[in-house]
């Protein structure tokens, strides 16, 4: 005749650990979907300019950005305190905005290109005679849709 054991009370089972890989593997392409990596290292200071009335953008991947100002405190040594221009990661000169532009255009989809906006992120501090200069490179390659990147909040800083 057989014998009947009794169970212990309080005894927990051991847990699983089969399901453990897919687990990890899940967070790893969540995080690897959901993070952005920074596209530019900023070079220049920016400080923005405050505005009342802001708008977002929609679509963020048909912006072509330009950086405008004084170069940060890694680089004052070796560029001097004067504003410039940062097209993506390096520093450049007026006459290189038609150049970058052009090739912003040809890395995008033909049907695309009437939708690209150029933002310029100038600092608050930054020469307005400097902004013009790029304003007429634009024009000079029909770049005519412009935006500019303000924080929101008071004008005039009360």
């Amino acid at each position: 005749m057989a014998k009947f054991n009794k169970k212990k009370s309080g005894d927990m089972p051991a847990i699983s650990t089969a399901s453990l890989p897919d687990i990890v593997f899940m967070l790893l392409f969540f995080f690897m979907v959901a993070t952005v990596m920074r596209q530019n290292t900023l070079m220049v200071e920016n400080n923005l300019p405050f505005a009342d009335q802001v708008e977002k953008l929609d679509k963020k991947d048909l912006v072509m950005y330009i950086y405008a100002g004084k170069p940060s405190e890694n680089y004052t040594k070796q560029f001097g305190t004067a504003a410039k221009i940062q097209l993506n990661d390096k520093f450049a000169d007026v006459s290189e905005i038609a150049a970058f532009i052009a090739a912003e255009r040809a890395s995008k989809r033909e049907e695309l290109v009437p939708f690209l906006t150029t933002a310029l992120k100038v600092d608050s501090d930054a020469n307005m005679g400097l902004v013009s200069d790029i304003k007429k490179e634009l024009r000079k390659v029909n770049a005519l849709k412009i935006n500019y990147t303000t924080k929101k909040g008071s004008v005039v800083g009360e």
